[in-house]
């Protein structure tokens, strides 16, 4: 009876340690996830960052915002989190410019929606800077406004070093995201969308780990 008793409380005490162990081994370098090499200087010294390539026309995007926006809410204090546009060609970079004149206006939060919206439901194409102007116009913003932050120089900036980003991380597709400038994580890998946020979860441990935090 008595060695019952020590096996029973055995059980209930490790089996979370089991639990964690085989959670911990199932996302492989290589399988689930890959290393960026050399790593990316991030955007939030001394917090562990993540960043989310993505790109306004793109459906999987789409689905994966409101998933990502509820993971993010979960997110601890040592752990920032940022969105960065993914640009190869045709109006990317267009859509890239209006993610960061979203930025500068301070209008973010309506704007990702309108775009997304605009671009996977409404079937617009915003292949001309005149088009994303009038999204923006029909959404409360003054088009002087909307010029001159949308061709700052500020937002010029923001733009290519999100490209540069991107293309050091070797992104092959979106969405995809980066933790701390070191692991890049795709559906394709991680097996779903949902999935790459528990990868992420589990490198975001990894780095508080080394980090002694």
């Amino acid at each position: 009876m008595f060695k019952r008793v020590v096996l029973t409380l055995s059980l209930l005490v490790f089996a979370p340690l089991l639990a964690c162990a085989q959670e911990s081994e199932s996302f492989e370098e290589g399988t689930h996830y890959s290393v960026i090499s050399p790593a990316i200087r991030t955007a939030s010294p001394g917090k562990i960052e993540v960043a989310e390539f993505f790109w306004y026309g793109c459906g999987h995007c789409y689905t994966f915002e409101p998933v990502v926006g509820q993971w993010k809410k979960t997110l601890a204090d040592d752990v920032a989190f940022r969105a960065v546009p993914a640009m190869w060609g045709g109006a990317m970079e267009l859509h890239a410019k209006a993610f960061y004149a979203a930025e500068a206006l301070g209008v973010s939060e309506t704007m990702n929606s309108v775009m997304f919206q605009a671009l996977n439901v409404d079937r617009k194409r915003l292949a001309t800077e005149a088009e994303i102007a009038q999204v923006f116009i029909d959404n409360g913003v003054a088009q002087e406004d909307f010029n001159k932050a949308f061709n700052s120089f500020g937002v010029s900036s923001q733009v290519r070093q999100a490209n540069a980003t991107a293309r050091g991380a070797k992104i092959s597709g979106t969405p995809s995201v980066m933790v701390n400038g070191k692991y890049l994580i795709n559906a394709r890998q991680a097996g779903s969308n949902a999935n790459m946020l528990k990868v992420a979860d589990f490198l975001i441990e990894r780095e508080r780990a080394a980090s002694g935090s």
